[in-house]
């Protein structure tokens, strides 16, 4: 259990809506946003929910969180709001295709790549609103100076374009919560430790100085093929994109080497007033379609890390697709962002079943993964990056220009321009809001812990010929179970 004596200092604001779990692919489809509704019931679970500040919508079912503080609903994203970097026709189609018309939109499915890896399924615009909505409203908490760590683990889909789904991710809500954060800080720090590189967000910031984008990825015949030590940016963003290419079963202390020394030397050039760090989990060790070998303590070490610069952190989710593993690392990071020792038994939680046979928090890395990143093939990469980092002016010069924070659509999240966004005539009362009431505290009763439910996984098993694997984004490896 979480120890008082520990309590961080720091204020640490959490984001999550019950509906983000309900949400399903297809059968056979790796991406389970199933896996985020785990890590709340574990964060639950933990008591971490005490020490947050935390924006959470509930299903609406009889299980609820029962919080000692009154807390707001997070509200979706409007049109408006993912319009700010996505094409309107894009979005448009996002919001009107469904599963029951798709035949009279193969021209567009084809032009925005939706359909194989990006399939449509019930509720994918929704999805997309939730996802965006946290990042938008946690980068808005940042940006009122109402907490130092603000959590969105129903974000982080760092594949997806302008104008185009890729890698099972339909809308970045990364990008949209990086602009939102420009409009206070002259400088914003993304990085991504997925497996995957972060195509999608390093593409849209890649010609200005004013965010750098640093990725640690499998790179070498591995989905999306981009991300080589060569792609530095161009035009003023030229240096201010930085690729870390790595090799098959990277484990904890080669990680933990390369991201210290990498990311010391561009927090001591660039000086980000600003960080977003995606916390994908599928470069954990087992994971189905990872090929890295880090254990959740060497995952952890990098939000520890980034934490210890004390400038304004984002953090958010991403890929992960052995969602037991995906649930664990997040809740852990959750306990380092506020600075709290977790206990490595797992509590009895609505998920309990998923964590056999050993009910334990932290993972063990694969002893029959061979590390291929030998010592000098990691010296030759920083001494690389290093000589990258040597192009970038130490601080640059931005301009900044007044804007009332508290009159904005996104960062003021509850004002009435969304509120006529998401209002609807024909009803006397919208969901926008029944989403931004303040629920009283004395609902919530800090006594009553959530009772444990044996809810039955509902994983479905599919064997995969070649063809099929390879119509995926992403290589699997082994046959590891998605629960």
């Amino acid at each position: 259990m979480p120890t008082s004596l520990q309590h961080s200092k720091q204020r640490v604001s959490y984001y999550y809506d019950g509906d983000f779990g309900n949400f399903y692919y297809g059968q056979g489809h790796p991406m389970k946003p199933h896996r985020v509704r785990m890590t709340h019931s574990l964060i639950v679970n933990y008591g971490l929910y005490r020490a947050l500040n935390v924006m959470v919508r509930q299903e609406k079912r009889r299980t609820a969180v029962f919080l000692t503080q009154k807390f707001q609903r997070p509200a979706r994203a409007s049109f408006y709001e993912m319009t700010r970097y996505h094409s309107d026709d894009y979005i448009n189609f996002l919001r009107q295709v469904k599963s029951d018309n798709i035949s009279t939109l193969t021209d567009q499915m084809t032009r925005f790549s939706v359909g194989e890896d990006c399939p449509v399924f019930d509720g994918m615009y929704e999805f997309c609103q939730l996802s965006c909505g946290g990042s938008l409203a946690a980068a808005a908490q940042l940006n009122r100076k109402e907490s130092d760590i603000a959590i969105n683990w129903m974000g982080g889909l760092h594949h997806a374009k302008k104008s185009e789904a890729s890698g099972f991710c339909y809308s970045n809500d990364i990008v949209l919560a990086i602009l939102e954060l420009l409009k206070v800080h002259k400088r914003v720090l993304y990085i991504d430790i997925d497996v995957h590189h972060g195509d999608g967000v390093e593409e849209a910031f890649y010609t200005t100085d004013r965010v750098m984008t640093v990725s640690f990825h499998k790179h070498g015949e591995y989905f999306p093929g981009t991300g080589d030590l060569k792609d530095v940016g161009a035009g003023h963003g030229k240096y201010y994109a930085l690729n870390v290419p790595l090799r098959d079963g990277v484990d904890d202390f080669t990680y933990e080497r390369i991201f210290q020394t990498v990311m010391g030397e561009v927090m001591a050039r660039f000086q980000p007033e600003a960080v977003v760090l995606q916390c994908g989990a599928d470069s954990l060790a087992g994971d189905r379609l990872g090929v890295f070998n880090l254990t959740t303590y060497g995952h952890g070490k990098c939000v520890e890390y980034m934490k210890s610069f004390n400038v304004p952190l984002l953090l958010v989710g991403g890929g992960g697709y052995t969602i037991r593993n995906v649930s664990r690392c997040w809740v852990y990071e959750t306990s380092i962002a506020l600075n709290l020792d977790v206990a490595d038994d797992l509590p009895v939680n609505d998920y309990f079943e998923y964590f056999i046979p050993d009910y334990k928090l932290h993972i063990k890395p694969l002893t029959t993964l061979i590390n291929f990143n030998t010592p000098e093939f990691i010296d030759q990469t920083i001494v690389s990056l290093l000589e990258n980092l040597k192009q970038l002016p130490h601080v640059p010069s931005v301009q900044m220009h007044p804007t009332s924070i508290s009159s904005d659509a996104v960062v003021k999240t509850f004002d009435q321009s969304l509120r006529r966004d998401h209002q609807n005539d024909d009803i006397r009362e919208s969901r926008f809001d029944e989403d931004v009431r303040v629920e009283n505290s004395s609902e919530f009763y800090d006594a009553r812990e959530p009772t444990s439910r044996n809810t039955q996984s509902n994983k479905r098993q599919r064997n995969m010929n070649t063809a099929e694997v390879e119509g995926f984004k992403k290589t699997r490896i082994g046959e590891e179970d998605d629960v």
